[in-house]
C-alpha cells in the first residue's frame, strides 16, 4: 500500500494530504497560453509539470477532469488596464485579424505540446467562446457590491472586498503595502482605487475585439475569464488550480477574489505553482526578450544554443528538477539531460525486450530482490511527496545496476525471482513511459526492420571475421545514433 499523496498548497503555505471533495473525482484547472506568439521553454515547463500531475493522479486511480484555457482576448500588455490587448497588438503588427493570430499560435502551441508528449486536457475552452459566462459573473460581482461601473467599464472594488475578505491571502501581500507602492497612473482616474482591476473594458472605436454587454460594447479583463471558465466546467469549488509562480500575483490573487465575491469560495482547495526557467539568473519571458521558443530549441536556431535538442531531452531536462524549484537554462545542463535521457531510454529498451524465464538450480538473490522492491516503492514515495520527479529519476537510475546486470548476463531473471523481476519491469516501464511521459525519439534509421537487416549483416561479418566490414557497420550505425554491443544474449543495440 503506497503512502498518501501530499501536495504543497500556495494558499496555506504548507504541504497537505491530498483529499478530494468527492473521490475518485478530481477537478484540475491550469492557466493555459495567451496565444500571441510561439511557446517558449517557460511555457513548456508549466505544461509538462501539470501533465505529470494529471498522469499520476490518473495512475493512482482518480478520475480527473483537466481544464486548461486558451487566452485569446483580454490579456493586456504589462497587465495594466490601459494597455493594448496582446492578441490585438500582434494582429496589428502582422496585419491580420485577431482570431487569425490566435488560431495560428494555438495551432503552433498544440504542435509543440504534442512533440513534448503533453497530454491534451479534458476540456480546452477559449476565452472568446465564454463571453456570456464572464458577463454573468461580472453581474453577480456587481450585485454583491464588490464591483462598480464607470464609462462603460466595470472594475473590481479592492477596498470594498478587503473589508470583508483579505486581498493578498494567496500571494501573502498586504493591501496597505501594495497601496504604498502603487502610484496613480495617467488614464486610471476613472477607477476608485489604483489597485482596482478591470472586469470589463469599454472598447474604443479602434479596438478590434468587442462584444455587447449590459455596460456597452467592450471586452473582458484578463482575470475574469479563468474564474468564469473554471466554475463553468469544474463547479464553484474544485481540487487543483495550477499555473506558473509568476501568476500568483496579480492573476491568481484576482481569480480568488472574484470567486469569493461571486460565490464565497476560494475557488480551488489546492493552489499549485511551478517555478520559473531562468537564464543567467533572470526569468525567461517574452517581456524581457530573453526567451527561447520551443521550436528554436528543436531546430537549434537561437544564438544561445550550441546545438538542436530533441523534444524528449527538453522534457527530461524539466523533469530532473522538482517543479517548485528554479530551473536554470544552459547548454551544459541540456547536454547532460540528453545523455541521462538516453540512459533512461536504453534501460526501457532492455526491460521491454526481456522476459522472465525459470532456470533450474538457481537460488534467488534475496538482497537484490529486496533492494528492487525498496526502489520501486521509493518511486511512489517520491511522487507522493509533492510530485518529486527529480527523486523518481534518481531512483530509476538506482535500478539501472540491476537492468544492465540482466542485459550483460551478470544477473539472470530467475536469480531475482519472478515477483521482483516482474515488479522491476512493470515499475520501470510504467514510470518512464506512463508517468514521466518519456518516449524513444526515432533514430535516423527509418524503421526497426532496416535496423534488423543491418544487425544481420554485422553478425554475418563477425562470423566470417571480416573485421574491416565490422568496423564500418559499427561506425556507420554510430553516426546514426545507434551503438552496437556484443552481449551474452547476442548482438544488441542501444541509443548512442
Amino acid at each position: 500500500m503506497h503512502q498518501q499523496l501530499k501536495v504543497y498548497n500556495t494558499l496555506t503555505r504548507q504541504q497537505e494530504i491530498f483529499t478530494p471533495y468527492s473521490p475518485p473525482f478530481v477537478g484540475m484547472y491550469v492557466c493555459g497560453p495567451t496565444v500571441y506568439g510561439q511557446a517558449h521553454i517557460g511555457h513548456a515547463r508549466s505544461a509538462i509539470n501539470f501533465d505529470i500531475m494529471y498522469r499520476y493522479l490518473k495512475h493512482i486511480g482518480y478520475q480527473v477532469r483537466y481544464v486548461r484555457n486558451i487566452t485569446d482576448v483580454g490579456h493586456l500588455t504589462r497587465d495594466t488596464d490601459e494597455r493594448t490587448d496582446k492578441v490585438v497588438q500582434q494582429a496589428q503588427l502582422e496585419n491580420l485579424e485577431p482570431m487569425e493570430v490566435a488560431q495560428h499560435y494555438t495551432n503552433s502551441y498544440h504542435r509543440d505540446m504534442a512533440l513534448l508528449n503533453v497530454h491534451p486536457p479534458s476540456i480546452e475552452p477559449y476565452a472568446s467562446g465564454h463571453i456570456t459566462e464572464q458577463i454573468a459573473m461580472i453581474q453577480q460581482i456587481i450585485t454583491t457590491g464588490f464591483a462598480y461601473t464607470v464609462n462603460g467599464s466595470v472594475y473590481f472594488d479592492i477596498t470594498a472586498y478587503n473589508q470583508q475578505y483579505a486581498y493578498g491571502r494567496l500571494s501573502g501581500k498586504i493591501l496597505v503595502d501594495l497601496l504604498v507602492g502603487t502610484r496613480a497612473l495617467v488614464g486610471q482616474s476613472e477607477k476608485k482605487g489604483s489597485l482596482d482591476f478591470a472586469l470589463w473594458k469599454q472598447a474604443s472605436h479602434a479596438h478590434l475585439m468587442r462584444w455587447d454587454s449590459p455596460w456597452g460594447e467592450g471586452f473582458p479583463g484578463w482575470h475574469i475569464e479563468c474564474t468564469a471558465i473554471a466554475t463553468k466546467y469544474l463547479g464553484e469549488q474544485f481540487e487543483i488550480h495550477g499555473g506558473g509562480i509568476d501568476l500568483v500575483f496579480p492573476h491568481h490573487e484576482c481569480e480568488l477574489a472574484q470567486a469569493q465575491a461571486s460565490h464565497h469560495t476560494s475557488l480551488a482547495k489546492y493552489w499549485l505553482h511551478n517555478n520559473l526557467v531562468t537564464i543567467n539568473g533572470q526569468k525567461m519571458s517574452k517581456s524581457l526578450g530573453n526567451y527561447i521558443t520551443v521550436s528554436q530549441l528543436f531546430q537549434g536556431t537561437h544564438p544561445l544554443l550550441d546545438q538542436a535538442y530533441n523534444p524528449m531531452t527538453l522534457r527530461f531536462f524539466i523533469l530532473q528538477a522538482h517543479y517548485r524549484s528554479t530551473l536554470n537554462f544552459s547548454n551544459t545542463s541540456l547536454q547532460a539531460a540528453h545523455s541521462a535521457y538516453l540512459k533512461c531510454i536504453n534501460g526501457l529498451k532492455v526491460m521491454k525486450e526481456m522476459n522472465y524465464t525459470e532456470e533450474e538450480a538457481n537460488s534467488i538473490d534475496e538482497q537484490a530482490a529486496r533492494q528492487i522492491h525498496q526502489h520501486c516503492e521509493q518511486c511512489y514515495e517520491a511522487m507522493n511527496n509533492d510530485f518529486n520527479t527529480a527523486k523518481v529519476i534518481a531512483v530509476l537510475f538506482s535500478l539501472h545496476k540491476f537492468i544492465y546486470a540482466l542485459k550483460h548476463g551478470q544477473l539472470k531473471p530467475s536469480t531475482l525471482g519472478s515477483v521482483a523481476f516482474e515488479r522491476l519491469k512493470t515499475t520501470y516501464i510504467v514510470f518512464v513511459e506512463d508517468i514521466l511521459g518519456l518516449q524513444a525519439v526515432p533514430t535516423k534509421i527509418p524503421n526497426q526492420k532496416l535496423l534488423a537487416i543491418l544487425i544481420k549483416l554485422y553478425k554475418e561479418a563477425k562470423a566470417q571475421r571480416q573485421y574491416g566490414r565490422i568496423d564500418t557497420i559499427r561506425a556507420d550505425l554510430k553516426r546514426l545514433g545507434i551503438l552496437l554491443q556484443d552481449t551474452p544474449r547476442g548482438v544488441d543495440w542501444s541509443y548512442e
